[in-house]
């Protein structure tokens, strides 16, 4: 059964973010998010950990110290600021990078469609924001990504989605006092 309920839990998420995804001006885009959730390393452990109130990520890091089904997504999915690491050639070591503006408003869509699948009733246009805030995202992101996604989560915050995907479809994201 739980096969099941996780086929259909990733599949209203991506669906969520096609939606976002559209109304943000980067549909094309949106129709091909997270496929490789469907692919055998990703489905299958995913599926057996699946809760339902969190991502199954999160059990397989509780009882493994890893998660091979997101070691695997964040390598093939551009939205996810964990695949914008390059090898710094000045200091020998992997470095995050800036994610292109058309991948953070991916990213913002994908963030939304993830707080209205896990919050279910309970999710306000403040919980994107909350989330992050909550993480440790910004020690592992690139300032500049994580000041631009700051940025977007609290407009989203502050004036609704609607505002906020007209604010995306300009396409190109400048933090105000930058």
């Amino acid at each position: 059964m739980s096969f099941i309920k996780h086929f259909v839990t990733i599949t209203r998420h991506r669906h969520e973010v096609i939606k976002n995804c559209f109304k943000a001006g980067i549909g094309f885009q949106g129709l091909f998010h997270d496929l490789s959730k469907y692919s055998p390393t990703e489905f299958i452990p995913s599926a057996r950990l699946y809760q339902g109130t969190r991502s199954p990520n999160e059990k397989a890091r509780e009882l493994y110290g890893y998660s091979e089904a997101w070691m695997h997504h964040k390598g093939r999915n551009r939205h996810h600021f964990e695949y914008w690491t390059d090898l710094n050639m000045e200091t020998k070591r992997y470095e995050s990078v800036p994610v292109p503006d058309k991948y953070i408003i991916e990213m913002v869509c994908d963030r939304i469609a993830a707080s209205k699948i896990y919050k279910k009733g309970d999710y306000t246009d403040s919980s994107p924001i909350e989330y992050l805030l909550r993480g440790a995202d910004k020690n592992n992101m690139h300032s500049d990504t994580y000041e631009k996604l700051c940025y977007l989560l609290t407009y989203l915050k502050d004036n609704g989605e609607k505002e906020l995907f007209k604010l995306l479809r300009k396409k190109n994201i400048s933090v105000p006092g930058k």
